[in-house]
C-alpha cells in the first residue's frame, strides 16, 4: 500500500511536464475534467489514503485570528504552520493602517498601475523596502509567486541560461520554464557543481542567471552568498536570491541573507521577497538596481497586466515594516526561539536535517505514509505543524515543518518537541482530558 501511495504522488508530480496528446483527426466525446490525468491521480491518492484510514491533512478550516495558537477544525491548537515570523498578524498598528487605507482609497485598485495610476502607499512601501534592504529601488507584485515568474521570464529568454539550486521554489522553476532560456540544475548548495556548469557552459550563452534562496523553506539552511557573488562576478552572470523566508528573519535586524552573510546587498542583482510572511500582509516584491526595476515596470507580465496591490494590504505591509525597524528585538526573539527548538529537537533525537535553527525547522520522518501518519498524530495531540512530502521534498524525506514566531514561548516549543518525539517513537502523548493512540 505504501508503494501505491508513493506511485500516485510520483504520477501527479510528472503531470506538469507531460506533453499534450496529439490530435487523432476525430473529435472525442467530451468527458469533462474528470478525464484529466491530474484528476485521476488525485482520486487514486484519495482512494489509497482512505484505505490506509488517512484523512486529508489539507484545506483545514481556521476560525478567528491566528498567532502562536489558532482554532482549527473547531479546536485550539499550537500553531507552527503559519509564516508569521515576527508575530505581526494581530499587531494593532497593522489593523489600524489597513482600516485607514480602506477608508481613504477603497478596497481595490481595479486596474494595472501602469495605465490606471498608483496610490501614494505603493510608492512609499517600495521606497522603504529598497531603503531597508540597501538597494536602489523595489517593485510590488500582487503575489510572491507572480514576482518570481514575471521577473525571471522578463529578464532572460531564448539564448540565455538559468542555473538554479534543486530546491528553489516552484515559482522560480515555472518562471524559468516560461522564459524560454535553457535550464540547468545543481545539487542543493553544491557550489562546486555550480562552478562546473558555469565553466563548461557560460561561453555558449548571452546572459546567465543564477537562482538560489536566501533561506530554504524546506531545509532551513542558508547558501554561501560570498562564494555565489564571487562566481557570478567571475563568470559574468546575474545572481537572483529569493529571500522570501529570509527577509525579517536573517541578520541582526532582519534585513535578510545579505546582512546575515555580511555582503553588500548591491552585490546581488535581483532580490525577491514576500509581504505575506514577516510583513503579515499579501503580495511580493523585487528589489535591485534602478535599471532592473525600470525594465520590470514596463515588461514584467505579472505587473503590467495585473491589478495593483490592494491599498489595505499595502498599508498593512508598510506598517509591519515600520514595526520591524522600530522593534528589532522581535528578530532577536525569533532567533533565540529557533536555537532553542534546535537544541530541544537534538536532545530528543529528532532529525532536523540541514537546518541551522533560523525561522523554520523541519523534523524529517521518512516516506510519504509515515510522514502523513506522524502529522495526524501530532495534530490530534494539539500541535499544528506544516506537512510537506514528495514532490516538495525527496521521496523518502517527508517532514513536518515548524515555522517559529517571535511570540512562541519556550513552553510552546517544549510541548511541540515532546509531542512530536512521543508520536514518532510510538509513545502516546497526553492531551488535556484524553490520550492519543500510539498506533
Amino acid at each position: 500500500m505504501k508503494n501505491q501511495l508513493a506511485s500516485a504522488f510520483a504520477a501527479f508530480a510528472r503531470l506538469r511536464s507531460r506533453p499534450t496528446a496529439a490530435f487523432s483527426g476525430s473529435y472525442a466525446r467530451n468527458t469533462g475534467f474528470a478525464s484529466i490525468p491530474a484528476y485521476r491521480s488525485l482520486k487514486k491518492y484519495q482512494t489509497i489514503g482512505a484505505a490506509l484510514k488517512l484523512k486529508s491533512p489539507f484545506f483545514r478550516s481556521v476560525s478567528g485570528k491566528s498567532g502562536n495558537s489558532c482554532i482549527m477544525d473547531g479546536r485550539k491548537v499550537l500553531n507552527f504552520a503559519w509564516c508569521d515570523y515576527l508575530g505581526l498578524n494581530q499587531h494593532p498598528s497593522l489593523a489600524a493602517a489597513a482600516a485607514a487605507a480602506n477608508d481613504q482609497y477603497g478596497t481595490c485598485v481595479s486596474a494595472s498601475r501602469l495605465v490606471a495610476g498608483e496610490t501614494v502607499l505603493h510608492q512609499e512601501l517600495e521606497r522603504e523596502i529598497a531603503s531597508f534592504l540597501g538597494v536602489e529601488q523595489s517593485l510590488l507584485f500582487v503575489s510572491g509567486h507572480a514576482a518570481n515568474v514575471s521577473t525571471i521570464s522578463a529578464v532572460v529568454g531564448e539564448g540565455d541560461l538559468i542555473v538554479h539550486d534543486e530546491f528553489v521554489h516552484n515559482s522560480a522553476v515555472l518562471g524559468s520554464r516560461l522564459s524560454g532560456a535553457e535550464m540547468r540544475m545543481f545539487r542543493h548548495n553544491d557550489l562546486e557543481a555550480l562552478e562546473d556548469i558555469l565553466s563548461s557552459a557560460r561561453s555558449r550563452y548571452s546572459n546567465v542567471l543564477i537562482v538560489v534562496e536566501g533561506l530554504y523553506s524546506t531545509e532551513g539552511d542558508v547558501p554561501d552568498l560570498h562564494r555565489l557573488v564571487e562566481l557570478k562576478n567571475r563568470f559574468g552572470a546575474w545572481l537572483m536570491v529569493d529571500d522570501a523566508h529570509g527577509f525579517g528573519i536573517l541578520g541582526a535586524t532582519g534585513r535578510g541573507c545579505a546582512e546575515h552573510c555580511g555582503i553588500d546587498p548591491r552585490a546581488v542583482d535581483i532580490w525577491m521577497g514576500t509581504l505575506s510572511k514577516t510583513l503579515a500582509s499579501c503580495g511580493g516584491f523585487i528589489a535591485g538596481s534602478s535599471e532592473l526595476i525600470e525594465v520590470l515596470r514596463h515588461a514584467a507580465p505579472g505587473f503590467v497586466y495585473s491589478v495593483g496591490l490592494p491599498p489595505a494590504m499595502t498599508a498593512a505591509a508598510l506598517a509591519a515594516l515600520r514595526v520591524m525597524k522600530a522593534e528589532p528585538e522581535r528578530v532577536e526573539r525569533l532567533r533565540a526561539n529557533g536555537q532553542f527548538f534546535l537544541e530541544q529537537a537534538r536532545a530528543e533525537d529528532l532529525n532536523t536535517g540541514n537546518s541551522t535553527g533560523l525561522g523554520m525547522l523541519p523534523v524529517i520522518a521518512g516516506d510519504i505514509v509515515a510522514t502523513i501518519k506522524l502529522w495526524h498524530k501530532v495534530f490530534e495531540a494539539g500541535v499544528n505543524p506544516s506537512l510537506i512530502v514528495y514532490p516538495g521534498v525527496p521521496l523518502k524525506a517527508g517532514r513536518l515543518r515548524f515555522f517559529l514566531t517571535a511570540l512562541h514561548t519556550h513552553d510552546d516549543i517544549k510541548r511541540a518537541i515532546t509531542t512530536t518525539s512521543q508520536c514518532l517513537h510510538g509513545r502516546a502523548p497526553m492531551v488535556p482530558g484524553r490520550r492519543v493512540a500510539s498506533n
